[in-house]
């Protein structure tokens, strides 16, 4: 990173007031919201008790100012408009797209074995209440050397109807070749849902060229949104076979009487009612703060070159192991103490807490893991080496 360069950095931390007073990697887990985000929630509340809540004027101004903001949402993104559902959060797209498969006796899941627990779960209860099978695929030990898409290949059933995968590993930070994988599946007639709660504002996205058929994600992560706004983009092709689970007011067209006769065209079949627009104007706000600093392929490359910065500072220190053995391709860096012992990677980072050093735990594979953003500082870095290196002096 040029001396200019960190001085970008610099001035666009500034609109991020959480950075100020500690030092953050925990981006994976929840991004820090800029003031323009928070700005926006707030007077968007206000803007609409004064002029309603409820009316014809409120109305006018919410549907315009949410339809924007699915736009920002979609150009993030690189997909039409018309494609994106807002949700909650990423569990809640998952459950939209793995509920709405009319599942039959006998068909199969697939999913990997580095999968979130929310999504497991709700396999779970998907094999119990259809009698579907539920399998995993070993990915997990593909992070250093294999070929993820031969396993899936390997693993796939000609009665797959769904496989499940994450786009980044929330636990190692593995990229998977989703273009590849999307083809595989495409052959073999399987729905493929992509978890992208690791990958939306971290890699450089274009949904349409990519061929997933279902992408989940969220906008308070890598995105820096409020918590409580996400998405689900809906592949046009695969939209029809998709039925709505949750039906609400929003996702049907009503005739004279107000009567449902079909569900909306788009991805807006899928939404209920009452949306909290103001947290989706919130993530307009920080998506248009990431795009001011550079393009989603910019931000990448700098996210790159963080991880790779932190990854060979943690492998240079002789009692750290990282799972990678290869420079990051993601912002995840996941390691281990020499002696691999859970209670000591909680107790490093409790002790790494006491200094304002934000990290966290992984449980499988038991690890701790560090998360880097592109406007993530070298002496951030830094910082947490040395608060390691103290650590491990004293333990």
């Amino acid at each position: 990173m040029t001396s200019i360069s960190a001085s970008s950095i610099k001035l666009h931390r500034e609109q991020f007031p959480a950075l100020a007073n500690k030092t953050y990697f925990n981006y994976g887990g929840q991004g820090p919201m800029p003031q323009r985000a928070m700005d926006a929630i707030a007077q968007t509340q206000a803007y609409v008790q004064e002029i309603g809540p409820f009316g014809n004027e409120a109305y006018s101004w919410i549907a315009p100012q949410t339809q924007a903001a699915r736009v920002a949402i979609a150009s993030e993104l690189h997909a039409p408009s018309e494609t994106i559902t807002l949700t909650q959060n990423v569990t809640v797209g998952c459950n939209i797209a793995m509920w709405g498969i009319e599942w039959r006796a006998g068909d199969h899941l697939l999913l990997s074995d580095c999968e979130h627990p929310g999504v497991i779960a709700t396999a779970q209860e998907i094999s119990r209440r259809f009698a579907v099978e539920v399998t995993t695929c070993p990915l997990k030990a593909t992070l250093n050397e294999g070929d993820p898409v031969e396993v899936i290949v390997q693993h796939l059933r000609p009665n797959t109807r769904l496989v499940i995968l994450s786009h980044v590993f929330w636990n190692t930070g593995q990229v998977l070749p989703l273009d590849k994988i999307a083809e595989v599946c495409r052959n073999n007639r399987s729905f493929l849902l992509i978890d992208a709660a690791q990958s939306a504002g971290l890699l450089p996205l274009n949904l349409t060229e990519l061929g997933v058929d279902f992408y989940a994600f969220t906008g308070h992560k890598w995105l820096c949104g409020p918590a409580g706004a996400g998405g689900l983009y809906v592949r046009p092709e695969a939209r029809d076979s998709l039925k709505p689970t949750f039906i609400g007011l929003n996702g049907v067209v009503v005739d004279s009487q107000s009567q449902p006769v079909d569900w909306l065209p788009d991805g807006r079949r899928y939404e209920v009612s009452t949306l909290a627009y103001p947290l989706y104007l919130g993530l307009k706000e920080a998506i248009a703060i990431h795009q001011q600093w550079g393009t989603s392929q910019e931000r990448y490359e700098q996210i790159c070159h963080n991880s790779e910065y932190l990854w060979r500072q943690l492998k240079a220190l002789p009692d750290i192991k990282c799972l990678r053995t290869s420079p990051p391709e993601s912002g995840i860096v996941s390691f281990q103490l020499e002696n691999n012992q859970p209670q000591a990677n909680l107790k490093l980072v409790k002790f790494l807490d006491s200094q304002r050093i934000l990290t966290r735990t992984i449980a499988d594979p038991s690890c701790i893991r560090v998360t880097v953003h592109y406007f993530t500082l070298e002496s951030e870095i830094d910082l947490l080496i040395e608060a390691i290196q103290s650590f491990c002096k004293i333990n």
